[in-house]
């Protein structure tokens, strides 16, 4: 059994790709991201500070290949 969490587009397990730092449009403040990806391709983040919260689609997956 894993703790990582289901791609949600397709329902593979997905693997952490680290951390990101980004700045929040909301409040301007930097915070990280934590990136993630799976098999099947799908690449997202969500705010690490705010679990919570749904990933979102990566809008540059391309840059963490």
């Amino acid at each position: 059994m894993t703790d990582a969490p289901a791609c949600p587009e397709c329902g593979l397990t997905m693997k952490s790709g680290g951390f990101v730092l980004s700045r929040r449009e909301e409040d301007g403040r930097r915070a990280c991201r934590t990136l993630w990806g799976c098999a099947g391709g799908h690449t997202w983040w969500r705010w690490a500070d705010r679990l919570d919260e749904p990933f979102e689609v990566c809008p540059v997956p391309e840059l963490f290949r």
